[in-house]
């Protein structure tokens, strides 16, 4: 078993869960989530726990343990909130990675409630790295987006300058320079990994638009697609995402400071997602066209160059491929 013990800000939340059992499977023994339950739920650690036969016991108000009779397991769930500093600092002690994913993530909600979104995403951020640098965590891996980059020549590079088009995306670029801060002021060794649209399982809450295409598909209704359809984005299965994170985490060479593209380099238009969408539920076409939004990316795919080079990154899951499951999976829950 893995002998590091990892802190999870956010892990009840879809990339956080699939994380959870993802190092869960591959080793790790000794993983904390803390939450507030805001956008995650609590249903997802247990349906992971049961996978994995484990009891759980309320041990507060706000903390759940779930334990394993027949292997080394410790799982804690806790129920907090990054704001809280003097919590956070106290639950962080003794742990050795944090993965820092806890965030308001939606750009359009971030345009209108921008005070919400900068107090989420700034001073929580600003919290996990001081608790970080407090309880001398060895490594910390910040969850960042290609919404930092804005709207620029695909493919994107970490070597752009970065020009967000929503509040979300300032919020993001805050962290970045936190997490170079930190590592080149204290020694905390940080990395933020920029994640493309990433989907999967977990994912049924989330209004990205694959969520949203599998919720309207399933129920009848049209596919409803902004603008002409012709906006692109590079779509990452988030076991992908969930094995960059892992490369982090097993790099004895760490790289301090730096920033990572993490997707595909795969340019899909959304016309195109939406009409195989509606050939995997075996549908008509059925589309329903509304006016663009503000604060959208117009084309987005990246340039992964240097997280293959430096951290070995590798995406294996194609997109009609993990359509196709998830989709399977969504119809026979």
């Amino acid at each position: 078993m893995k002998k590091e013990r990892v802190f999870i800000t956010g892990g009840t939340g879809f990339v956080g869960a699939n994380l959870t059992e993802y190092l869960i499977k591959r080793g790790f023994s000794d993983i904390k989530i803390y939450d507030n339950l805001s956008a995650g739920k609590k249903e997802h650690i247990d349906k992971i726990a049961k996978k994995l036969g484990c009891k759980s016991e309320r041990k507060s108000k706000n903390k759940t343990v779930y334990k394993n009779s027949n292997r080394p397991l410790n799982l804690v769930l806790v129920v907090g909130d990054i704001l809280d500093a003097k919590i956070l600092n106290k639950e962080m002690n003794g742990y050795d990675v944090v993965i820092h994913l806890a965030a308001h993530t939606r750009v359009l909600e971030s345009l209108k409630e921008p005070k919400e979104n900068f107090k989420v995403n700034t001073i929580g951020t600003f919290n996990v790295l001081e608790a970080s640098r407090k309880n001398k965590i060895k490594k910390f891996i910040f969850a960042s987006s290609n919404a930092v980059v804005g709207e620029q020549i695909s493919p994107i590079s970490e070597k752009m300058v970065p020009k967000p088009l929503s509040p979300y995306g300032a919020t993001k670029l805050f962290g970045e320079g936190l997490c170079s801060a930190y590592y080149y002021s204290y020694g905390l060794k940080t990395v933020s990994l920029r994640f493309a649209n990433c989907y999967g399982p977990y994912s049924e809450h989330k209004t990205s638009v694959i969520a949203k295409f599998i919720r309207r598909a399933k129920r009848g209704l049209p596919l409803e697609v902004y603008g002409d359809g012709t906006q692109t984005r590079d779509f990452i299965h988030v076991s992908d995402v969930c094995q960059a994170i892992y490369l982090c985490m097993n790099n004895n060479s760490f790289i301090g400071g730096e920033v990572f593209q993490i997707a595909t380099s795969k340019e899909t238009r959304i016309i195109d997602l939406a009409k195989m969408m509606n050939k995997l539920f075996a549908r008509k076409n059925n589309l329903k066209f509304s006016p663009s939004r503000v604060g959208e990316i117009r084309k987005n795919f990246s340039d992964i160059r240097k997280a293959k080079t430096l951290l070995g990154f590798n995406p294996e899951i194609k997109l009609e491929e993990g359509l196709k499951s998830l989709i399977t999976s969504r119809l026979n829950a």
